[in-house]
């Protein structure tokens, strides 16, 4: 399996996920399997070999693709900036060295679009580590993962690395097209400025400039003779006293200027951003909620009890004092965790019936959602009522009892919740072990506000959701 610190995130979270739906008795179990089985085998039960576990277990075809769609999504992003930048190379290099043999090339213009690149560069890695997003709009034309992803994190860092793969490939082309065209034209550089600067000033900037390269490749730093023997005036005629092999000296300056202050920086600045990307995603991953839970499952023993098939005379004592009361008539049905899906019973829809879904794979701002939807909505009702449609297999979880906290906080006075948990067959009742947990989840929150709930016995009627708009 790749160990690409990007791919291993999405893919572990997408695990994460979908064990959700898994009962925490079950992962346990099967997680403190692995890490004893990595015990043996004396080796780290590291996430990478987790996956491999899980997919062994789920058996073949049972691949997550959900970590590869969205690096081939990023890659065609990177693949279309590289074009882009490609592009722009060649056109902007063509554009720079256009010469049509009654002009000089001023060298003072390309030391300024060098400086703007290089502050193009140190922007676009400036604003990836601030975590500033100025592709805001460009993330959402491109369909990216939306804010609560796993990648929100990265999208800065994301971002930056395709825009320093589009600013090298800018650069490489810009390059190729500038060797190009030395060869098949005869190009005049020169300098000049309309402020009043002496050669001797303008000489001493350029061997700043040249500095990095200046033992590497001695010629491609200009002399104070070559500086002021070209320097040219934009409305004086062309300087009979220059000899024209020296207008086509400063070639070397020009090439080194590129690949220095140009490419070089855009090929470090993309190394940096993959670096960068990977550090962090292994950040996120060691500090991941699900992973936090997997280290637990994995170091900590498990208990069974066998109280399935426990025979002893004396057992413990789970009676409550709650009790189920009748479903009462309310148009507002709260679908908790995924439960009535596919489809809800009859009896709980009425042709003005609000179906929200809270709790589960719904982020903490949708549940935030739903209770101030039902808020606004219950100060209109004279008896405000919910029904909270629940998995009757699935134990309470403290999820559940702080949201029922915050309605209790947030809705009318005097508002009752119906906990309705539904059987695995809809048409059937749930078993009288399966309720108990429901019944002590209810008198753990607030007195009178909320209390489990059968439905009635319909056999004949389908199941179906007639006429109900779901929020």
């Amino acid at each position: 399996m790749s160990q690409n610190p990007l791919r291993l995130l999405l893919d572990v979270d997408s695990r994460f996920q979908r064990d959700r739906d898994q009962s925490p008795a079950f992962l346990h179990r099967r997680d403190r399997r692995f890490a004893l089985d990595c015990e043996q085998q004396g080796v780290s039960p590291t996430p990478a070999r987790w996956l491999e576990h899980m997919r062994r277990l789920s058996g073949p075809g049972s691949d997550d693709q959900a970590g590869h769609k969205v690096l081939r999504q990023w890659r065609r992003i990177n693949s279309g900036f590289a074009a882009a930048g490609a592009l722009f190379g060649v056109l902007t290099m063509a554009g720079l060295l256009f010469y049509d043999g009654g002009q000089r090339i001023n060298i003072t213009v390309l030391l300024a679009f060098v400086l703007l690149q290089l502050l193009f560069a140190l922007a676009t890695t400036a604003q990836s580590l601030m975590g500033w997003q100025p592709w805001h709009r460009l993330s959402k034309r491109l369909n990216l993962p939306p804010p609560g992803s796993a990648l929100t994190p990265l999208q800065p860092m994301l971002m930056a690395r395709a825009g320093h793969t589009g600013g090298v490939f800018f650069a490489l082309t810009g390059l190729l097209t500038l060797l190009i065209l030395l060869v098949i034209q005869d190009l005049a550089f020169g300098w000049s400025t309309t402020l009043n600067a002496a050669a001797g000033g303008y000489h001493r900037l350029i061997q700043s400039i040249a500095a990095p390269w200046a033992l590497l490749w001695p010629a491609a730093v200009p002399s104070h003779e070559l500086v002021e023997a070209t320097r040219f005036f934009r409305a004086a005629p062309m300087n009979q006293t220059t000899a024209p092999g020296q207008w086509g000296q400063w070639w070397p300056f020009v090439v080194m200027l590129w690949v220095t202050w140009v490419m070089l920086p855009r090929m470090v600045f993309l190394a940096l951003s993959h670096w960068l990307t990977a550090r962090k995603a292994s950040r996120l991953l060691q500090s991941h909620p699900g992973m936090q839970a997997l280290l637990y499952r994995m170091e900590t023993p498990t208990l069974d009890t066998g109280n399935q098939h426990n025979d002893a005379d004396d057992l413990p004592d789970v009676r409550t004092q709650a009790s189920t009361n009748e479903l009462c008539d309310t148009r507002y049905l709260i679908c908790w965790a995924g439960a009535g899906e596919p489809e809800l019973p009859q009896q709980l829809t009425m042709q003005d019936s609000q179906i929200l879904k809270a709790g589960g794979r719904a982020t903490l701002a949708e549940d935030d959602q739903v209770l101030a939807t039902l808020a606004k909505n219950l100060n209109q009702e004279t008896s405000p009522a919910v029904i909270l449609v629940t998995r009757s297999w699935e134990p309470p979880t403290g999820e559940l009892h702080d949201f029922l906290e915050q309605a209790f906080e947030q809705w009318p006075t005097g508002t009752r919740v119906m906990i309705l948990p539904l059987a695995n067959d809809a048409n059937q009742s749930p078993k009288q072990a399966l309720i108990q947990p429901w019944l002590r989840f209810t008198e753990r929150l607030p007195e009178s506000f909320a209390s489990v709930a059968l439905l009635p016995p319909s056999p004949d009627t389908p199941y179906q959701i007639t006429g109900a708009s779901a929020l």
